[in-house]
C-alpha cells in the first residue's frame, strides 16, 4: 500500500512538471513586449462626436455625433460623409463646400468622443475572478488594478497560472502571471503595466495538478 501510494504521488509529481515544462509560455517574470500601437492618423467612425468650428461664422458650428450611415448634418450643405475621413480632410471639404456660401470660410474640427475606437482600447479580464471586466484602458493601468477592479480571484482560482494575452505584430501572445505572488508575497514581479486590447484569464484549479 506505501508503495502504491509512493508511486501515484510520483506519477502526479511527474505530470505536474510535464505539463508545466510544456505550456510553451514565457517566463512570468518575463516583461511582455509592447506591441506597436495604432500610429495612423485618426479617422473619424460611427458613433463618434465631433466639434464643427466655422471661424466668424459661429451659427454654422455644432457638436454632432456620425449617423449609423456615416454621415452628419451641416447647414447649408445638407447630409456630409464623416465616417472614414481624417478630421483635418472633412474640415477641408465642409470648407470648400461653404466657400459657395460665405467668405473665405475656416473649419476646424476636433473629435470630443471617440466612441467607434472605444472596444478598441479596452482592457478585459476573465475566467475565475469575482467579476469579469471589460474596462476603457487608462494610461498606467497595471495587471494588480485591473484584477482588483474586477473583485480580486475566487476561492477556486489557480491564481498562479494566469495568462496575459497581448496582440503583437498581428497575433495574440501569452505571458504567465502570478497573481498568487502578487496578494500573498507582494511580488510585483509579474504586475506588468497594461496596454490597450490585453486580456487576462484566471483558469479554475485542477484536481490532477494537485490545486484542489
Amino acid at each position: 500500500m506505501g508503495t502504491f501510494t509512493f508511486f501515484r504521488t510520483g506519477l502526479v509529481a511527474m505530470l505536474v512538471l510535464i505539463l508545466g515544462g510544456c505550456s510553451g509560455l514565457p517566463s512570468s517574470t518575463e516583461m511582455p513586449p509592447v506591441s506597436e500601437l495604432e500610429s495612423e492618423p485618426y479617422q473619424i467612425g460611427v458613433g463618434d462626436t465631433i466639434s464643427i468650428h466655422v471661424w466668424r461664422n459661429p451659427e454654422l458650428g455644432q457638436s454632432i455625433v456620425v449617423r449609423p450611415d456615416g454621415f452628419i448634418s451641416m447647414p447649408l450643405m445638407g447630409d456630409v460623409k464623416a465616417e472614414g475621413k481624417e478630421p483635418e480632410a472633412l474640415a477641408s471639404e465642409i470648407s470648400v463646400a461653404l466657400g459657395e456660401y460665405i467668405r473665405t470660410p475656416e473649419v476646424t474640427i476636433m473629435v470630443t468622443s471617440p466612441a467607434s475606437k472605444e472596444f478598441r482600447n479596452r482592457i478585459r479580464i476573465t475566467g475565475q475572478v469575482v467579476s469579469p471586466q471589460s474596462v476603457a484602458f487608462q494610461p498606467g493601468m497595471t495587471v494588480l488594478d485591473i484584477v482588483l477592479m474586477a473583485g480580486g480571484v475566487t476561492d477556486f482560482a489557480a491564481d498562479s497560472r494566469a495568462v496575459l494575452h497581448r496582440e503583437i505584430n498581428g497575433e495574440y501572445k501569452s505571458f504567465v502571471l502570478d497573481l498568487d505572488a502578487i496578494f500573498a508575497d507582494g511580488d510585483m514581479s509579474t504586475n506588468h503595466a497594461l496596454q490597450p486590447g490585453d486580456v487576462i484569464s484566471v483558469p479554475r484549479k485542477q484536481l490532477f495538478r494537485g490545486e484542489l
